[in-house]
């Protein structure tokens, strides 16, 4: 049986090369009978030459990324760092335009964060009076798709009064991922503008949505990109567009960074990052980008620390300490991960007296910047007898003094929400619930198997590879992950679930991406070791699997007329 090629003494054969290209062609041309089927339903022929051009599109970047993943017969291997970042930034636009803005988890509110610092870089009015977000009239169209607002005009700015009567309800573009998202988003690009209502482009708009109480620097790549637009002059759906492109070149950026930063273990950072719903968040506007590059970049940083680089300079020590007063503000139990610092000996500082004060700065900033943003959420958690309700239940929710005075519930809770969850974890993790938590748009159960395969593939040791932890490292390690778990379940349980459910809400998957690289690191053993399989090849079938997932996407979306 042919060997597959390997970094060292690769083999003349292409089998599996041509194999990623063929599967993605058959299941490509299997699904344009889905799309025919939905075009023809609603009448928007265009749908099947633009699912066409997605198609080739995807075979077309698969067959090059094998070329550089796999690399010449006999020619010299493209470095992982080096690969990265096209292979990211591709499949990441792929997915940008296979679901279109403010489709994403919560991205309404992410979108009117940037927006709001948008306006601060360039100098504009950012807030009405009661503290909504001003938006161009004409950005009104994302918030409003069929123009049901009723507006009038307050303090010269357009503010929504109600609904029209007898009228559909106020959607938000992606909201319900349809094919008429897609109709409405080709007949932006058609016109070059969408049909404006009446005085809207003169007027800046009050937004009726709150934007996202965090660190203003979680939202400064969308904002970058936001500005462009109105800088340009684009019309709404481009300035969505080019928001996220800023929040999709950062992540990519940052993880080619952390990549190449590690010093091993760049396999498992890369196939991390080409995780269906890692590429799928890195093109919205989600704060989780930013969460997920500075964690990745950190844990990289750590290691290489650890492992690697003979002393600890200061800049180091800077370097961490912003990485947490960056991340640390958007949510506040990735805090955890700092303890990987502690994987540091302390004789790469020189001294325990260096050693004390670098781990002082780099608490010190974190502590700052929690104290600077988070200070009124903070004190919300701290107060045992603070009534807490829960508005999407409209009931009364657990307070951290009900949970402490009642430990048996508590520990009831988190067994119950582990025993019935815990698979819903792993789906959502890999890529369940894509869009907005859609529960149709999601990868088939084989292809989450398939990538979770590829993932404890890339963990496993190759012959000749030294295990970097052992003992009381991996042990660490793995506590950091379960106590970050365990802090993740219990800020949903206080924030999010009503005291009459008996699991706790709100917990997903995608929460547990920071930490998933840096625990699939410590599995590596003596007992499983990959003789076989080349990590390239497997990251070559991931990302042949997430062209898959995008031309089926389009696919499901075309028939939901």
């Amino acid at each position: 049986m042919a060997k597959l090629w390997t970094v060292k003494g690769m083999k003349k054969i292409d089998w599996l090369w041509i194999a990623g290209l063929g599967g993605l062609f058959v299941f490509g041309l299997w699904h344009y009978g889905d799309v025919k089927a939905g075009a023809q339903a609603c009448g928007d022929t265009w749908l099947m030459g633009n699912y066409a051009a997605l198609l080739g599109t995807s075979l077309i970047l698969t067959g090059l990324l094998g070329w550089l993943f796999l690399g010449k017969p006999g020619g010299k291997l493209w470095k992982l760092e080096q690969i990265y970042p096209f292979a990211g930034l591709s499949m990441g636009v792929l997915y940008l335009l296979v679901f279109p803005p403010l489709s994403g988890p919560d991205e309404i509110s992410h979108y009117i964060s940037a927006y709001q610092l948008s306006s601060h870089m360039l100098g504009q009015p950012s807030n009405s009076r009661d503290g909504h977000v001003l938006v161009r009239g004409q950005d009104w169209f994302l918030e409003d798709i069929y123009g049901e607002y009723l507006y009038s005009e307050e303090d010269g700015f357009w503010t929504k009064t109600g609904t029209k009567e007898d009228s559909r309800q106020a959607l938000v573009l992606g909201q319900v991922l349809t094919e008429e998202t897609y109709r409405l988003v080709y007949e932006s690009f058609q016109d070059g503008q969408k049909p404006v209502r009446a005085g809207e482009t003169q007027h800046l708009a009050v937004s009726p949505y709150p934007p996202v109480v965090t660190t203003p620097a979680a939202y400064i790549p969308q904002a970058l990109g936001i500005s462009l637009a109105r800088i340009l002059n684009l019309n709404s759906v481009w300035l969505a567009y080019l928001g996220r492109l800023g929040n999709l070149l950062f992540f990519v950026a940052m993880t080619g960074l952390a990549i190449k930063k590690a010093p091993f273990g760049k396999e498992i950072l890369a196939g991390g990052g080409l995780l269906p719903m890692t590429l799928h968040l890195s093109a919205t506007f989600s704060y989780d980008v930013w969460i997920l590059a500075w964690m990745f970049y950190f844990t990289a940083y750590c290691l290489n620390l650890a492992f690697a680089q003979e002393q600890v300079r200061g800049k180091d020590v800077a370097v961490l300490a912003v990485s947490m007063a960056l991340a640390g503000p958007c949510k506040m139990v990735y805090t955890v991960l700092m303890g990987l610092c502690l994987l540091i000996p302390v004789k790469k500082f020189g001294s325990w007296k260096k050693w004390t004060l670098s781990a002082g700065i780099v608490f010190g900033a974190w502590a700052a910047a929690m104290i600077f943003i988070n200070r009124q959420v903070v004190s919300a958690y701290v107060a045992p007898e603070t009534e807490n309700y829960i508005g999407w239940a409209e009931e009364t929710g657990y307070s951290l003094g009900m949970l402490l005075g009642q430990p048996r519930r508590t520990i009831q809770l988190f067994y119950n929400t582990l025993a019935r969850q815990s698979e819903g974890y792993h789906m959502s993790m890999i890529g369940n619930y894509l869009g907005n938590l859609d529960p149709v748009l999601d990868v088939p159960y084989p292809v989450v198997l398939a990538f979770t395969g590829c993932l404890l593939c890339l963990a496993f040791r190759r012959p000749g590879e030294s295990l970097v932890f052992t003992g009381g490292k991996r042990l660490w390690v793995w506590f950091l992950c379960l106590t970050c778990m365990g802090a993740l379940m219990f800020s949903m349980l206080i924030a999010w679930t009503p005291v009459s459910s008996d699991v706790i809400n709100g917990v997903q998957g995608r929460y547990f991406l920071p930490f998933l690289p840096v625990f699939l690191m410590t599995l590596k053993n003596d007992v499983l070791v990959m003789t076989r399989w080349g990590e390239r090849g497997i990251l070559y079938g991931m990302y042949g699997m997430n062209a898959y997932v995008v031309v089926r996407i389009f696919s499901i979306v075309s028939m939901r007329v």
